[in-house]
Formats: structure tokens, C-alpha cells, sequence
């Protein structure tokens, strides 16, 4: 069987935990087979276990990373995730230069964690061309929020070539309709937009509001505050990067409400970098809403999660999935796996109907 090939845009954290994941689980599905192994929700998707899942290409613009092997750029600095696996295999992969464009806030070499940051001075690679050559069939978009110019571009790339695009970050474009409507034309079926944590401050401030529905309360109000040290919450220090990113975790509870709450009464987006937490992400979160007899109920909760690990078994689910779609014909948003892995996708869902019509999608009963 051949392997599922893959290309990364971006190699920080989330690329260091995915890589790691692969041959952690990949090691660990050998040894138990169909058993449920701890941190994966599926051992399997249709025949495929995360070790079938092959990296051959990686772009970034980094001085420390371009034109390094990928095992050696996944631990350049300011990379600071859990080290969970002692070693990655050699790739023979070198990282790509890829376009600037908006990929970089002005501001970042201006912090102490990202005082080297230097942008290289290498020729940006054809990216459509590195996909074909690469056989690359899935392209992962790990670009920092706010790149929205860089992210089209290698959305554009991915049309050319004939690649699926996985967006993991806030900049719309399976839930853009005329992003969405190209892939499609293209017979191209993709996965975004913005990835959910697997026990993250998302799926908790959901699962908490759709709790007050499901007993009959209401929800009056809401806040989300999250705090981290890694590079995405440096990035996210330029406010005027943030809106797409608010608008994605900001929806992603309101679909779960029965009525809207007004802008003034629910604030969810990145509050303060705080370097020493690393990529340790806190999230302070606080509900206040109305049950029987117009009495108050109030709920605060915090949360604190490795970061970028939370996030790679959503990510090896999907880019099964994706390999699923392409064997079947399928073009366009895949809508239950964007709606279960995705804050911001297509066609918003509750969790438990994502959940189910997801696992419909891998049984094969459903191709939505």
C-alpha cells in the first residue's frame, strides 16, 4: 500500500508534535493493532494507521529551517514543544523556501524568544512545481494567523497541482464559498478551516455552552481568555492579525447556541504572550447564563494544555480522511470531518452530530 504523502507549510510546533505523533503512533499501532491506543481517537481510518502517512515535502522562510533537513529544522529555536519521541527518522526531505508575502508579523524579532529571527535570503520555491515533483497529495497549512495572503497563495499552488489542502489556520478557505467552489470544480476535496484542539479550550467552552441548551438554561454571556509563550501568541500580539482568528473561535460557540448572543456579550480570542509558559497554553474561561425560575448559574474554568500536541491527532485523523475522500472521487469541503475537526467550517454542527456523521464518512455510509 502506498504511503499518504504529505508537504507541510511551516515548520514550527505543530509540524514538531505532528512528526513526532506519526512515528510515536505509527510505532504503537504496530504493536496493538485495532486496540483504542491512548491520545488517538482512531487507531485507524478506513485501512490507513498514522505510520502509512509519509512526509516528502516542507516549506518555511526561516534562516534556521530553509534548506535544512526537516529533522534537524523541526528542533531550531523558537520550536519549544514537549519533546514526547527521542528521535525523528531521517527524512531526506530539506526544507523549501517559501513566499513572505504576510507571513510574518513585524513585529516578532523584537521579543527576546525570536531575537534571531532572520528571514532567509533564498529564492522562494515554485510551490505548485516541489508539490507535482514531491507526488505530495495532502498540503498542511501551519502558516502563523493572520497570513492570509501567504495562505492563498499556497492554496493556488494546490489547484495547479492537483493537491488537497488541510487549512489548520484561521484565513477562510473551505468556508469561503468561492475557495470552495474552485476546489471543487478542480475535483480537489480539502479540510478547514482553523483546527480544533483534541481537549482544548474550544471543544470545552462548546461542550459547556451546549450543556446550559440541553438542561433548559440559557446562556447570557461569555469569555475565553487564552495565554501561551509559543510563537502563535507572539504572532498573535499584532492585533490587526487577529480577526479571522477571533471570528473562527467566536463561532465556533455561538453554532452551538440556540440564540446568538449580541457582540457585546461574548469575547473569545488570545489575551497576552507570556514567554516562560513556553508552549504550554493556559485559557481562563467564564459562562453566565439563567435556569429555573430565572435563578443564576455561573461556571469559570480553567484549562492548561501542551499546545501544539493537542492538535496533531485531530490532524492525523484528517489527513486520513482527506486520503479517504481522494480514493472515492470525492471534491470540494468535506463537511463532517471540517465540522468535527475544524472551528470554523463549512457547515457547523454540534459536536455529537459531527461526531457521528464523521464516523459514517470512514464506515463509508456517507461521503458528506
Amino acid at each position: 500500500m502506498r504511503p499518504i504523502r504529505i508537504a507541510i507549510v511551516g515548520v514550527g510546533n505543530c509540524a514538531s508534535s505532528l512528526l513526532q505523533g506519526l512515528e510515536y503512533y505509527g510505532k504503537r499501532y504496530a504493536t496493538n493493532g485495532h486496540h483504542l491506543v491512548p491520545g488517538l481517537l482512531h487507531p485507524k481510518v478506513g485501512r490507513y494507521s498514522p505510520g502509512d502517512i509519509k512526509v516528502v515535502a516542507a516549506f518555511d522562510v526561516d534562516v534556521r529551517k530553509v534548506a535544512k533537513p526537516l529533522e534537524a529544522a523541526i528542533g531550531a529555536a523558537p520550536n519549544c514543544t514537549t519533546k514526547f519521541l527521542k528521535r525523528l527518522p531521517r527524512y531526506g526531505v530539506r526544507v523549501h523556501m517559501g513566499p513572505v508575502l504576510d507571513g510574518v508579523a513585524p513585529h516578532m524579532s523584537r521579543y527576546p524568544s525570536a531575537e534571531t529571527f532572520v528571514i532567509a535570503k533564498h529564492k522562494p520555491a515554485n510551490i505548485a512545481k516541489v508539490l507535482k515533483d514531491t507526488g505530495v497529495e495532502i498540503l498542511l497549512n501551519y502558516l502563523p494567523v493572520g497570513s492570509k495572503r501567504a495562505t492563498e497563495a499556497y492554496a493556488t499552488a494546490c489547484l495547479e497541482a492537483g493537491v488537497s489542502l488541510l487549512n489548520c489556520i484561521p484565513v477562510f478557505i473551505a468556508s469561503e464559498p468561492a475557495w470552495a467552489k474552485r476546489f471543487a470544480e478542480k475535483g480537489i476535496p480539502i479540510v478547514g478551516d482553523d483546527v480544533k484542539g483534541q481537549v482544548g479550550a474550544t471543544i470545552l467552552h462548546r461542550t459547556l455552552a451546549e450543556l446550559f441548551m440541553e438542561r433548559g438554561a440559557t446562556v447570557e454571556r461569555t469569555y475565553q481568555l487564552n495565554v501561551g509563550g509559543n510563537t502563535d501568541f507572539l504572532n498573535m500580539l499584532s492585533r490587526d492579525r487577529l480577526a479571522m482568528k477571533k471570528i473562527s473561535k467566536t463561532e465556533a460557540v455561538q453554532a452551538v447556541l440556540k440564540q446568538r448572543l449580541g457582540s457585546s456579550d461574548i469575547h473569545i480570542g488570545p489575551s497576552d504572550y507570556v514567554p516562560w509558559q513556553h508552549d504550554r497554553k493556559v485559557c481562563f474561561l467564564r459562562i453566565e447564563g439563567r435556569g429555573f425560575g430565572d435563578c443564576p448559574i455561573e461556571i469559570e474554568a480553567r484549562l492548561s494544555v501542551e499546545d501544539s500536541p493537542n492538535s496533531a491527532g485531530v490532524t492525523i485523523d484528517a489527513i486520513r480522511c482527506l486520503k479517504l475522500a481522494r480514493e472515492r472521487g470525492l471534491r470540494g469541503p468535506l463537511l463532517s470531518v471540517s465540522a468535527w475537526t475544524m472551528k470554523h467550517p463549512p457547515k457547523p454542527m454540534s459536536d455529537e452530530q459531527a461526531r457521528q456523521q464523521l464516523e459514517a464518512f470512514i464506515r463509508g455510509s456517507s461521503n458528506q
